[in-house]
């Protein structure tokens, strides 16, 4: 009896160390992947002048197990501006995931969008974003190559979409912080990697080196136009939002996509 005692309890003590190993395992987030590779069902469209869920053109489509956005639908681009969207919003977490540029521009497009691309963060829900409100109030992972011309410009930079960040301690009011990163040729896959600690602390990474941070990402700011003034409260503190794809006129593919939940 004593000794059937004893495995009852040896038992007991496993399964509650199991229980509880699995609670700290599940606190602590495991990587999730965003994207199937298949299709765009976990995905919301919005594009400038367009209704939400408006894939005009099929700007946003799924090629070869990659999301592209693609602009052989297009006559012109006509300010287009578009974003595609996570279905659920994140706070504290750590993102990864894989860009490279497509020889493809359309060169209506502003001359800035010329191979620049991004990752909104932190955006207000698409579901709020207007007909004609051109880009989601949110912080941006910005996405640069060099300009085909052999001078390198830096990725993995950040700007500031109706909002502010603190940087190197007090409210930095330029609309781009330029990240430390050295540059990489346009059509070579890069590693981006978003680090966010709710409206604390946000760190870029590229292909696994720090190249920027920062503190206290807020609304405020301009470029935005078109919103609704409502969602726009200038100081609040982004404490989450959701994360979207950008596209500018300018071909790009992600892949590899997915995200762990940090405490």
């Amino acid at each position: 009896m004593r000794f059937t005692h004893h495995i009852v309890l040896l038992f007991i003590s496993v399964f509650l160390f199991s229980c509880a190993d699995t609670e700290r395992s599940t606190k602590d987030g495991e990587w999730k992947s965003l994207f199937n590779g298949k299709d765009l069902d976990d995905w919301i469209v919005k594009l400038h002048r367009h209704e939400v869920g408006d894939n005009y053109g099929d700007t946003f489509r799924v090629v070869d197990g990659v999301i592209q956005v693609n602009y052989d639908n297009y006559d012109e681009f006509g300010d287009r501006f578009a974003h595609l969207f996570y279905k659920e919003p994140f706070s504290s977490y750590h993102l990864k995931f894989e860009y490279r540029f497509r020889d493809q521009w359309l060169e209506d497009a502003p001359s800035y969008t010329y191979l620049n691309s991004g990752v909104m963060f932190h955006s207000q829900d698409p579901h709020t974003i207007l007909k004609d409100q051109d880009w989601p109030i949110s912080v941006e992972y910005q996405i640069l190559s060099d300009n085909r011309d052999g001078n390198p410009r830096p990725t993995g930079n950040m700007c500031s979409p109706g909002t502010d960040v603190a940087y190197e301690g007090k409210i930095d009011d330029r609309h781009c912080i330029n990240s430390s990163d050295g540059g990489h040729a346009w059509d070579e896959w890069v590693k981006g990697e978003l680090i966010v600690y709710g409206s604390s602390r946000v760190i870029h990474k590229v292909n696994g080196e720090v190249v920027l941070e920062y503190t206290q990402p807020q609304i405020g700011g301009g470029v935005v136009n078109g919103y609704d003034p409502e969602i726009k409260v200038d100081g609040k503190l982004l404490t989450e939002g959701y994360i979207a794809l950008q596209g500018e006129g300018q071909g790009i593919e992600f892949r590899n996509i997915k995200i762990k939940t940090l405490e």
